[in-house]
């Protein structure tokens, strides 16, 4: 007796066969192995939120472009570029102040205005915001010549208080 088994090729006949009958296969929907969908969306949504954010950046560019370009054209001048300061270089610049009292109620770190009163003529700041370096001992023997004062100021500054006091009395006020 010659049996034939369900998956040899010979196997033509259904009556001698010990394969179970063929049963159709149910439908079922298909599997999704990960979530490559919502990865995609969320990129494109990235990509729109960093295209919408140059977008708002190159508008307001031509934006402050076209006002300029505005202006221009109205005949008005264009708006000033100011170049970046240069470094300052700060000295420290002995002063003789006319009224020696004044001096004794300054302390180092104390910011004051330095004030020019000349005979002929309003007075003038020549210093405004001064800090007080250091004060010195008061002189023995001076009389009413003042008391000096050293101020850390710009170096244009410095030489606007030497040129001050030589033809003008020096005030301080305390800022």
């Amino acid at each position: 007796m010659s049996e034939t088994s369900c998956f040899s090729p010979s196997s033509t006949s259904s009556t001698s066969s010990t394969c179970p009958p063929a049963r159709p296969v149910p439908a079922f929907p298909p599997l999704r192995a990960g979530r490559g969908a919502d990865r995609l969306r969320r990129a494109v949504r990235r990509r729109r939120r960093a295209a919408s954010a140059g977008l708002a950046v190159l508008a307001a560019a031509l934006a402050v472009v076209g006002a300029a370009e505005a202006q221009a054209s109205r005949g008005a001048a264009p708006p000033e570029v100011k170049a970046a300061p240069a470094a300052v270089r700060w000295v420290s610049a002995p002063v003789r102040i006319a009224d020696a009292a004044t001096v004794r109620l300054l302390r180092p770190g104390d910011r004051v205005d330095v004030v020019a009163a000349e005979r002929a003529g309003p007075p003038r700041v020549v210093a405004a915001g001064a800090r007080v370096a250091e004060v010195p001992d008061p002189e023995k023997g001076v009389g009413d010549a003042g008391a000096l004062v050293v101020l850390s100021v710009p170096r244009d500054t410095a030489r606007a208080l030497v040129g001050a006091g030589a033809v003008a009395r020096l005030a301080v006020t305390l800022c």
